[in-house]
């Protein structure tokens, strides 16, 4: 199966072959900053079965795991469209609200459900 995840204004985009590897909701602090929402949702594939193109712009920062995640973003409308955790070094992840059709795509892991806001309910598995 072929995906196409875009930013908001198209330019960078990720088109993925294949399933993914896992989709995790994930409720640590450093994601509720980047999405500016209370949780983020990342769709991991294998980084063979991902193809990215487009100007695009990086940032690196230590994740709570204490691994660093380099998350690569759109110059133009700021969308996060994809990073890679070093946890996983063979695996891309792509944000879930990326994709044009994410039907599918149902997360499978929580991770960090522990700093969950307690008003915040999602099923996973």
């Amino acid at each position: 199966m072929r995906r196409l995840a875009t930013c908001c204004c198209g330019e960078l985009t990720a088109t993925t072959h294949g399933s993914p590897v896992m989709v995790a909701v994930c409720h640590c602090r450093s994601c509720q900053l980047r999405t500016g929402s209370v949780f983020g949702v990342a769709v991991l594939f294998k980084s063979e079965n991902v193809r990215c193109a487009g100007d695009e712009r990086t940032y690196t920062r230590t994740g709570d795991s204490g691994h660093n995640v380099t998350f690569k973003f759109c110059p133009s409308c700021g969308t996060t469209v994809y990073w890679m955790p070093n946890a996983y070094p063979d695996l891309t992840a792509i944000g879930l609200g990326c994709f044009e059709d994410p039907s599918g795509l149902e997360p499978d892991k929580v991770v960090y459900g522990h700093l969950r806001h307690s008003w915040v309910t999602v099923q996973a598995g």
